[in-house]
């Protein structure tokens, strides 16, 4: 009998690993968790569209308008406090901030769905520097329109005309956000 319950243990503890890692590794889960799928856009200046328009309010309660940064990168970061991956990028997100920002790019949080306590702890806890806006609802991401943050994290470089260059689904590294903003400000001179 206790051969068929560890036997029973093991092939449960087995398909929970299998049913975590499909959602995790999948896209989707039964909860609407969207996860990224690690690629990477860069997109020319001639196809870059319209200027993104994005204000808000900080997590200090502060408002924040990127029409005020015109002329500068901006890094748009999608994060929630509930977001494992968002926790595996903040240190690299705050060195990638710390880098850049006397090159004059700009970096902006926006947090989804999340408490304002949960928020300013999280950003407590990495120490991040940069401004985040809330984005309670939504729809500050739909400004962004197909090329959009569609996973949680996502990260979104706006160039100096405050135009979409470049888009990374999922969780970013400091090395990956190295390449991709050199690509971007390479490609503004």
């Amino acid at each position: 009998m206790r051969k068929v319950t560890t036997l029973f243990f093991v092939g449960a503890l087995v398909a929970l690993l299998t049913g975590c890692s499909a959602s995790s590794t999948g896209n989707t889960s039964d909860t609407g968790y969207i996860s990224g799928d690690g690629s990477t856009v860069l997109l020319s200046p001639e196809e870059r569209g319209e200027a993104i328009s994005l204000a808000g309010e900080t997590l200090e309660g502060t408002q924040l308008d990127i029409a005020s940064w015109q002329g500068k990168l901006v890094v748009v970061n999608l994060w929630a406090s509930w977001c494992g991956p968002c926790r595996s990028e903040a240190v690299d997100l705050e060195n990638s901030y710390l880098q850049f920002k006397d090159q004059g790019v700009e970096f902006l949080g926006l947090n989804t769905r999340d408490g304002l306590a949960a928020a300013k702890a999280f950003n407590d806890r990495f120490n991040t520097s940069y401004p985040s806006i809330r984005d309670k609802d939504g729809q500050l991401t739909l400004v962004f329109g197909n090329l959009g943050p569609a996973a949680t994290p996502s990260t979104i470089i706006l160039d100096s005309k405050g135009r979409v260059a470049a888009r990374i689904l999922g969780p970013t590294t400091e090395s990956e956000l190295r390449v991709v903003l050199t690509a971007v400000l390479e490609s503004e001179s």
